[in-house]
Formats: structure tokens, C-alpha cells, sequence
């Protein structure tokens, strides 16, 4: 029940499909659930129970007050997945908020990524010179139109790199990492050498995205992220899906060529012709590694200093 799964799972339902969709787990989300507390500390603590003394420490908080991502992510507001979630209908089963603000950390300080004009030129994060120059950028950025030559100033975009046009434009590097991770997010530094048309159009997600709330160009369930494997779901289960949770998948069954005919549950077997889940539930010899991915999760009694009226982070 991972969200590319039940995702999959209501689109072929809506196509007719008969599905099956089964869990290890008694929740929702797979991989990409958000647990409760008491869940949290059954998965990583072998069944242990979340001590009192924890909710205490949190002015007496309760095991519901807590939505904890296990594959955190922000959504933004103008992305593909908002559009996918306004074509299948599935925003009817959910509720999302905007997001208060978004954070980087610089020489151990934590600062809000400006949202405003007005927050750009009081923020610590650039000096003076470098505002100005910034400023330029965003500017052209948000006049440029693929289109309207007259809004390129001579820059094919198309051929001139991301790093050529922070050149052009005099950029220095922490401003080049802040427009390239904190706004266009990308996850490495490949982009650089990427045809700067690629930037421009992420950084105008971000900027159109921006404007829709003001404070920042995210939106988020909720009930945390697992609420939209569970709205697909529901999309599925009244298009005559079935779901199966604590439900372990003990085997793939397979024909003398190879290829997969059925699972294997307990007693239980279950046939079709096409089989999707994550790795985890197949042989090793049918997956292939192509990277690792460390995550940790943090729960605070107090909230870090400078997020302003942010309620939670």
C-alpha cells in the first residue's frame, strides 16, 4: 500500500482492473506511511511502547496528536502531483495546509527562505551586493518567457549552462547552492552542467507555486503524507479493488520460464498477471540496488530558534 502502488492500484480500478492490494503491515503508506507514535516505536523498537514520560515532556500530548512521515515531503503547490490529484478526484478525501515556511541552515544558524521582497532584503542569509545581484536574477527569471525572445537578453538558454548563467549574473557560490537546492531542488550539483533552461523552469515552479500562499510554495496534508495512499485507496475500493492488510507475502510464485503467475500468502495463493510493490517484498536476485538513502527522524520538546510564527518544523 506504498503511494505509487495504491496510486496504481485506483488508476487500473477506474480502467476496469480487477486488483488486489496487499500489506505486511495494518496501516496504509508502506514505506511512505506516517505512523503514530506507538507504531513508530513497534517498527524501530522492536514492539516497545512509547515511554509516558515522552508525551509529558510534550505538554501532554497524545499517541494521535502525532502524524510522523516516514518518507517526509513537502508537495508543491503548482507540481505535477497536485495536478494528478485534482484530475483523479482524490482531493475530495483529503485536506491539506499551507506550509508556515521553509528553513536552510548556514555556519550552524537557522534562517527562513525569504518569501516576500521584503523578507529577501531583511534576511542575513546574502549581504547587500549580493542581494542586488540576486535580485537581477530572480528578475529576469520571472520575466523570461521560452516564447518572447525579447525577455532573453541574448542567453540561449538551450545551450548556456546553469553554472554560465550564475556567471553571468556574478552569483557566489552559497547564492548558486541556495537558488540550486533550497528553490530548484535538485538533490546534487549535476545541474550545473544542464542546459539552463532546466533552472529557469524549476525556479518558475517555485515562484508560481510561491504566490499561490504567500509564506511558501508548499502544501501538506493534514494528516501527513500517508493520507494520500489512502485516498487512492478509497478510489480503488469504490472501483471494486480489494485490500489485504497483515497480510505477509511469503512468496512469489513462479512458472518454468520465469515468470511470475501468483503470490503466496500462508495457505493463501493469489494469481495475476502483473505484480508491482517495493523491493522488499521480492526475491533478491529479481532487484537491483541503485542507491541508499539515510534519513533520521527527530522529535523536539521546543522548536528551534528564527522560524518567526512558524508552529512546527
Amino acid at each position: 500500500t506504498g503511494f505509487t502502488e495504491c496510486l496504481l492500484s485506483g488508476l487500473l480500478c477506474v480502467l476496469g482492473m480487477k486488483v488486489l492490494v496487499v500489506d505486511r503491515n495494518n496501516y496504509y503508506g508502506g514505506e511512505s506511511a506516517s505512523l503514530n507514535l506507538t507504531n513508530l516505536f513497534k517498527k524501530f523498537r522492536g514492539g516497545a511502547e512509547p515511554p509516558a514520560s515522552f508525551f509529558e515532556n510534550l505538554g501532554g500530548a497524545r499517541d494521535r496528536d502525532f502524524n510522523i512521515d516516514l518518507i517526509p515531503k513537502f508537495i508543491m503547490a503548482h507540481g505535477n502531483l497536485v495536478k494528478i490529484l485534482l484530475h483523479t478526484k482524490v482531493t475530495r478525501y483529503l485536506d491539506f495546509k499551507s506550509i508556515d515556511g521553509s528553513f536552510v541552515v548556514k555556519k550552524g544558524k537557522v534562517h527562513k527562505v525569504p518569501a516576500t521582497p521584503s523578507e529577501a532584503l531583511a534576511s542575513s542569509l546574502m549581504g547587500m551586493f549580493e542581494k542586488r545581484r540576486f535580485r537581477s536574477f530572480l528578475i529576469y527569471m520571472n520575466e523570461f518567457e521560452a516564447g518572447d525572445p525579447s525577455t532573453h537578453k541574448g542567453y540561449n538558454l538551450k545551450t548556456m549552462t546553469a553554472a554560465q548563467l550564475y556567471t553571468a549574473y556574478s552569483l557566489d557560490t552559497y547564492t548558486q547552492e541556495f537558488i540550486g537546492h533550497a528553490m530548484a531542488l535538485f538533490v546534487d550539483q549535476e545541474y550545473l552542467q544542464r542546459p539552463a533552461i532546466e533552472l529557469i523552469e524549476a525556479l518558475k515552479l517555485y515562484s508560481i507555486s510561491l504566490q499561490s500562499y504567500g509564506s511558501s510554495p508548499y502544501i501538506y496534508p493534514m494528516y501527513g503524507l500517508g493520507g494520500l495512499p489512502e485516498a487512492f485507496s478509497r478510489v480503488a475500493a469504490i472501483n471494486g479493488g480489494t485490500f489485504m492488510l497483515n497480510r505477509s507475502v511469503d512468496e512469489i510464485l513462479f512458472d518454468e520460464q520465469g515468470c511470475a503467475w501468483g503470490i503466496r500468502g500462508g495457505d493463501e495463493v493469489a494469481k495475476a498477471t502483473m505484480f508491482i510493490g517495493d523491493p522488499s517484498y521480492f526475491p533478491s536476485e529479481k532487484v537491483r540496488a541503485t542507491g541508499k538513502v539515510v534519513r533520521s527522524i527527530c522529535i523536539l520538546d521546543h522548536l528551534p530558534p528564527n522560524l518567526g510564527q512558524a508552529q512546527s518544523a
